[in-house]
């Protein structure tokens, strides 16, 4: 599998998914080391129009390729599988990925804070 245009971050906003797709040439958000992006400072170029919430209120994850060419989906507790799928099949991902359930700070989101 290729990795260019296979990674990216997404959010599920309001049941609705929002998915950025790291792409060769986009600066905007990247992290510092300027390996991948930064979900704080992408969700101002992809956030839904109208938006005031922070990237942190909603469910997010990210997809990774590994060094074998494997992907790998980093994200909240707070997602299901059917999303998943879908995000997937947004990024042209057929191969099954490892999935880690991520309820660490990282991944925290208003829901954390209502449970």
């Amino acid at each position: 599998m290729s990795v260019e245009g296979k990674r990216g971050v997404f959010w599920l906003v309001d049941e609705e998914l929002v998915i950025a797709r790291y792409e060769k040439g986009i600066t905007e958000g990247l992290s510092k080391d300027g390996t991948n992006y930064n979900h704080e400072r992408f969700w101002e170029f992809v956030k839904p129009k109208g938006c005031r919430k922070p990237y942190n209120y909603y469910p997010r994850g990210r997809v990774e390729v590994s060094n074998k060419g494997k992907p790998i989906v980093y994200m909240s507790p707070y997602i299901e599988d059917s999303y998943v799928a879908r995000v997937l099949e947004w990024l042209g991902i057929e191969e099954e990925p490892t999935i880690h359930i991520d309820g660490s700070k990282h991944y925290r989101c208003h829901l954390d804070e209502e449970n």
